[in-house]
């Protein structure tokens, strides 16, 4: 589909269910008029796609245009696929606020999307980790004319977004999810005046945000998703969301100051009784590395011990540089107690991972069990 379309009265006030990809035969189920899809990982590996209405989509937009100072002599830039709701976001900001709108076609590549930045005179654009820390070790330095980027789509390294800024890329690192309709919560834009921290993030005003009885995040607000649909052998079953609120799989600390991420919960294990957070220990070491690795260079599985309950084993891409890694290593287990240890690295030629960047870690897992199995 050409990107231009997004931009157009037509397709938002168009009825008909969208979504980037064929999910086989039409629904004619009402509570699917005005709405967008976008496909998520389903349970038991079953396909599962997010089911946005338009107006939550607009409202979510619209927020963040706010939240960023995007008006009509604005130029929003697409850097990211229209199929996730990262990308189709952009587009949907761009109609809000009756802005120019620039698409960067063809396969990524951190030089030319740099000058396609300058040419096409972008003011602001949204991007994952994986296309920044490119961009930091090309050492390429941002046009003057773009005044923010917002990182979404996983967690941004804090030596990356260091190494961002000192490029002067004005990065702002936000916190998201598809049933969101993407941003809950963003840097504000004098964040980039301040220091570098990431967190607390701002709450878009549309969001009301609690934690739950589990420790996980619960939102409410106009952007939340309208239910889901799940494939089975009778074809897609729309399933709806009946209640205000919607419980995630994050744990984050709410303050007067915002919001911070803590984590997915299912990336939490317990080990000699200790409750240990894998991306903590992944960011504790990417500060080690020191930019020797990008976010999707390496992972920290847990395996399963007789012992302590859990391991935390460090797996590494090929390309990483084996003796950085090892001085990495070193200097975390002098630093860190004895639950957070790491073992041995695992090196595999590549990371599994999705289109945006992001570490498919059951996969991962798998290829760790793989490689620890004692040859027969």
């Amino acid at each position: 589909m050409d990107e231009t379309l997004l931009i157009t009265r037509q397709f938002w006030n168009d009825a008909s269910p969208w979504s980037a990809e064929s999910t086989g035969e039409p629904l004619r189920d009402e509570a699917l008029r005005s709405t967008v899809w976008f496909r998520t990982s389903g349970s038991v590996g079953k396909p599962k796609w997010i089911v946005l209405k338009k107006s939550a989509l607009l409202a979510s937009a619209e927020a963040v245009n706010q939240h960023l100072g995007v008006d009509s002599q604005s130029c929003w830039g697409l850097a990211l696929p229209i199929h996730h709701v990262g990308g189709f976001g952009v587009a949907a900001r761009a109609f809000v606020a009756g802005c120019r709108f620039a698409a960067c076609r063809g396969r990524w590549d951190a030089s030319q999307f740099t000058a396609w930045l300058a040419a096409e005179n972008v003011s602001h654009v949204s991007l994952v980790p994986a296309q920044v820390h490119d961009l930091v070790r090309a050492r390429l330095q941002a046009p003057t004319g773009l005044r923010a980027v917002v990182v979404g789509g996983g967690a941004l390294e804090a030596v990356h977004g260091r190494a961002a800024r000192d490029l002067g890329w004005p990065v702002l690192a936000s916190f998201g999810m598809t049933e969101a309709a993407s941003q809950i919560a963003t840097q504000a834009m004098d964040a980039l005046e301040c220091d570098d921290r990431q967190a607390p993030m701002t709450i878009l005003p549309i969001w009301q945000c609690e934690i739950a009885a589990s420790g996980c995040l619960r939102i409410a607000g106009p952007a939340l998703f309208s239910g889901w649909l799940e494939a089975s052998d009778d074809g897609m079953t729309f399933i709806p969301r009946f209640n205000e609120w919607h419980e995630t799989s994050d744990r984050v600390a709410l303050d007067a100051d915002g919001l911070t991420p803590l984590g997915r919960a299912d990336l939490f294990v317990k080990i000699l009784g200790e409750l240990v957070d894998l991306a903590s220990v992944e960011r504790e070491l990417a500060e080690l590395l020191d930019g020797a690795a990008s976010a999707d260079g390496f992972a920290v599985v847990a395996v399963e011990d007789p012992r302590a309950g859990h391991a935390l084993v460090p797996v590494f891409a090929r390309a990483v540089d084996a003796q950085q890694v090892e001085r990495a290593l070193d200097d975390h287990r002098r630093i860190f107690p004895g639950f957070r240890r790491l073992n041995d690295p695992v090196w595999v030629e590549a990371l599994p991972k999705s289109e945006l960047g992001k570490v498919r870690r059951g996969e991962l897992a798998r290829m760790v069990a793989e490689a620890r199995r004692p040859a027969q």
